[in-house]
């Protein structure tokens, strides 16, 4: 079966076929590690685990690098401010290396929660320093660049192809790069390759360069680590939506005037997630919320977000909010109940996966990773006539391939207090006595006290929001 996906180089569905027969390259951009991920850039990691569960599942091989950013990115994207690592270390009153090394861990941390299954190389911008100097000696060979009191640019008016991937045209580029001026910048797009450590300033993280003493620019680390760790199988690239016009445009642009050739095939792009309201979660807006006190301080199942992403397409906008959590949490529940009885009920009886479900599933994933059709397959095989044995091995395949749900795992609910069990009692007398209104009534009184009351062929359940 063929695996279609979204190009943001070609704005077009395509299929992917890798460079390599049977096997991927695929390189996904990482944190900054100056504080803890937030819910939205989680999004984006739960999109490429998806991504790189279904060609495994296509049976392909994946070489999967991601970068940690220790040095580098500044405050301001386009080369402007201090960098991230030293005001994080300010902050907190730690070196940046102690920072990095905090917030590393923290983020590795997130991704086990989530069950996002770990790259196959980890990357440090601070462990590439070399390669990244030997990429800019290239680009300075070939007279991509010149120097200003503050660093080594990258000359943008001299790459032709510079907005392939934004599709921006150059004046919409320059005045967006306006926002942060630098005087000495041949032109509005240029960016940093290397940056000067200041005269009057020692800091923590500078290294020896062929141009003096200092540090490199966000983008350069990306390229050096990718060419470094994945060669000539540059398959496919992937980031959040706000990556586009900047960084990975740089990115772009820097490797193929230094090599000569196309950087990677395929460019793909999470959208934000937007709280309610329809404001894009970002840190510097001061609006987000992490796993840690989204969830697990909530004792809320890190799981349930990974199950709401799945009902947002990845190149669509995501809308958070206490409500689209608690149906989250509802619905994750509900499966997990669904698959409790299919085990209650099969014991140790052994059935192969369903052949139509599986084609009808990968159907839905191979088209451009389309999660909320394959959830609806999902339900389709639940709701189904076929045997309780073979809908079980069905959705364990897709949960241990895909979805990473831990649908077979046993949830013990909390003991409900003795006021929602009185309630529950004079509930069943009114529907016993078919008085409809009163059982309304008490169902509203017991939901309006934080419980969920469900009605079916097991009589009434009462779980906890």
């Amino acid at each position: 079966m063929d695996l279609y996906l979204y190009n943001t180089l070609t704005r077009t569905k395509e299929r992917f076929t890798p460079i390599q027969a049977g096997s991927v390259g695929l390189y996904t951009c990482g944190p900054t590690v100056y504080n803890y991920a937030h819910i939205g850039n989680l999004r984006t990691y739960v999109f490429e685990d998806i991504l790189k569960r279904v060609m495994v599942y296509n049976g392909l091989i994946v070489k999967h690098v991601m970068n940690i950013t220790d040095v580098g990115h500044l405050t301001g994207d386009r080369d402007m401010g201090e960098d991230k690592m030293e005001t994080g270390a300010q902050r907190e009153g730690r070196t940046a290396w102690e920072i990095a090394a905090h917030y590393t861990a923290a983020f590795k941390e997130d991704l086990a929660h989530l069950n996002i299954v770990d790259p196959d190389i980890w990357c440090k911008a601070t462990d590439t320093i070399p390669e990244q100097i030997t990429l800019i000696e290239t680009l300075e060979n070939k007279g991509f660049t010149y120097r200003t009191s503050d660093g080594i640019y990258f000359d943008t008016s001299k790459f032709d192809g510079y907005a392939q991937l934004s599709r921006q045209n150059r004046e919409a580029l320059q005045e967006g790069a306006r926002v942060e001026k630098n005087v000495e910048k041949r032109n509005p797009t240029d960016f940093a390759l290397w940056k000067f450590s200041p005269a009057d300033t020692q800091r923590q993280m500078e290294w020896d360069s062929p141009w003096g003493i200092g540090f490199p620019g966000w983008h350069i680390e990306c390229s050096a680590m990718s060419m470094k760790f994945l060669g000539k199988q540059l398959d496919i690239h992937c980031g959040g939506t706000d990556h586009i016009d900047v960084h990975h445009t740089n990115e772009i642009a820097q490797s193929e005037a230094a090599t000569g050739h196309k950087f990677f095939n395929f460019w793909m792009h999470g959208e934000f997630l937007n709280i309610q309201g329809g404001k894009k979660m970002a840190k510097s807006e001061g609006n987000f919320l992490t796993l840690e006190n989204a969830f697990i301080k909530n004792d809320v199942d890190p799981l349930v977000y990974r199950y709401a992403t799945f009902h947002s397409h990845y190149r669509k906008p995501m809308d958070y909010s206490d409500d689209s959590v608690a149906a989250a949490q509802n619905g994750l529940r509900n499966l997990r109940s669904q698959v409790a009885r299919l085990i209650d009920s099969t014991g140790d009886e052994q059935a192969a996966v369903h052949a139509g479900f599986k084609e009808k599933f990968m159907a839905q994933l191979n088209d451009d990773l389309n999660m909320p059709r394959a959830l609806a397959v999902l339900q389709e095989l639940l709701k189904s006539g076929e045997s309780e044995a073979v809908k079980l091995a069905t959705v364990r395949e897709f949960d241990t391939a895909i979805l990473g749900l831990e649908l077979d795992r046993v949830e013990e609910a909390a003991p409900l207090p003795q006021e929602v069990l009185g309630l529950m009692a004079m509930r069943k007398t009114a529907r016993a006595e078919k008085n409809w209104a009163e059982s309304d009534r008490i169902r509203d009184e017991i939901q309006a006290m934080g419980y969920i009351v469900q009605d079916g062929k097991e009589g009434m359940q009462v779980i906890k929001q």
